[in-house]
């Protein structure tokens, strides 16, 4: 597999681990069936789509890059879902996680 397309998949494991946490926070402690359920899926969806792409790109960069952005699009799902509106601080702490994505993939060399 190419690195394009193991970036695809690893777009589509942010989709997957990012649907994960909004179905976790709907299940209200795994109390609730349907999204309890939901959650399980998408979470062993988004853990096989990791290890397809650990296939071609570093573990380190995979997760750096999988948890950088899954955080931003979970902070997002907050905002759009639940109305969790960050505040500063948070919102500087999100812009350096997304430099250091930025750092790791662009610059980060491996061999």
């Amino acid at each position: 597999m190419g690195n394009l397309t193991a970036y695809i998949v690893l777009i589509i494991a942010v989709i997957l681990g990012t649907a994960a946490n909004g179905f976790a926070k709907g299940a209200q402690g795994f109390t609730l069936l349907i999204p309890s359920l939901l959650t399980a899926i998408t979470i062993v969806g988004c853990m096989y789509t990791l290890s397809i792409v650990m296939k071609s790109i570093p573990m380190g960069i995979t997760y750096a890059s999988f948890a950088g952005l899954c955080i931003i699009a979970t902070t997002l799902v907050g905002i759009y879902r639940f109305n969790q509106l960050p505040d500063l601080y948070t919102m500087i702490g999100l812009i350096l996680i997304i430099s250091g994505v930025l750092i790791v993939n662009l610059l980060g060399k491996t061999n």
